[in-house]
């Protein structure tokens, strides 16, 4: 009989393949169709799975180095049947994305671990917020919540509901407070209390609003006044569904504020999943979470061998 623990992983990977079923749909289905009675694996074959690529949002680049030792297998007429292909398809996922796939770990002392959320509106940053400070309470440690996105009251209404959800304090100011005064404030008084984890929401904003970003290195500054560490890690929040414009975000707000890790949302209502490749390749973040679905438990760390397995197992 399998134990609780093993029963409880193969639920979770279930989640998994389920929550990435529109982009297992685009790539693992059509790769199995394609390669289904091919007998030789040529050029043509090594372009229709480019084709297939790039339609799950891959990306040029991440595509280019997924088939250039297919390629060259070809070229020296080395290249075997479909099986060899698969094999050499995961393997190159797994080169790609092995470097980045690094959870969050807080580090948690004398003084809180300062987690800054950042990112654009519409991607998830504040349910990722209320999600981790459950994960947080779950693992044993205390946790605070700061209501820094002071422009749209809706916005600190569902973190107080976060809070009351999961039994945290959210410091709050009035509606266009400063935003920097505001996790100043939950800082301090995160400190006093000595909480864990204290995680700070901020308004969401294009990459492009300079202004905005001179407010997220305000901020920044404002929170070293009272640890000269903090905050010590600036997540960034990016939607799937986005494809290629979430990497041009990511670099964005990457050069403005230096971000420390990714947190990649919104993957089961999207067949462009394919965009972690790309974002992987394109700019070596450390990929921290992914989102897979509504539930708490939807929200998860990032393991590279765990996701090619749930995209290409059939």
């Amino acid at each position: 009989m399998p134990n609780d623990d093993s029963t409880g992983k193969r639920g979770l990977f279930s989640r998994l393949r389920a929550g990435l079923a529109r982009t297992r749909e685009v790539l693992t289905t059509d790769v199995s169709e394609l390669l289904r009675g091919r007998v030789a694996i040529d050029e043509d074959l090594v372009e229709e799975l480019e084709t297939l690529l790039l339609g799950a949002d891959v990306g040029v680049d991440a595509c280019e180095q997924l088939l250039s030792g297919l390629r060259a297998q070809v070229r020296r007429k080395e290249a075997g049947d479909s099986e060899a292909v698969l094999l050499a398809l995961r393997a190159g996922m797994l080169a790609i994305l092995e470097p980045v796939a690094q959870p969050l770990r807080v580090q948690h002392g004398n003084s809180p671990f300062v987690l800054l959320m950042v990112g654009v509106n519409g991607a998830g940053k504040t349910t990722t917020i209320g999600k981790l400070a459950a994960r947080f309470k779950a693992q044993g440690l205390s946790v605070m919540l700061a209501a820094g996105d002071t422009f749209r009251a809706a916005a600190v209404e569902q973190l107080q509901q976060w809070g009351e959800r999961n039994g945290v304090t959210v410091v709050a100011q009035a509606p266009g407070a400063d935003p920097a005064s505001v996790i100043y404030d939950a800082l301090e008084s995160a400190t006093a209390r000595k909480i864990d984890v204290l995680i700070a929401d901020t308004a969401g904003r294009l990459h492009t609003q300079g202004g905005l970003m001179d407010e997220l290195r305000k901020i920044k500054r404002v929170a070293t006044k009272i640890d000269s560490s903090a905050p010590h890690e600036t997540l960034l929040v990016l939607d799937a569904g986005m494809g290629q414009n979430a990497i041009a975000q990511a670099r964005e707000f990457h050069n403005a504020i230096g971000i420390d890790g990714l947190v990649l949302t919104k993957l089961d209502g999207t067949a462009r999943g394919g965009v972690v490749f790309a974002i992987a390749h394109q700019l070596g973040l450390p990929l921290r979470l992914i989102g897979v679905g509504e539930g708490i438990e939807d929200l998860r760390d990032f393991d590279a061998q765990e996701f090619v397995k749930a995209l290409l197992d059939t």
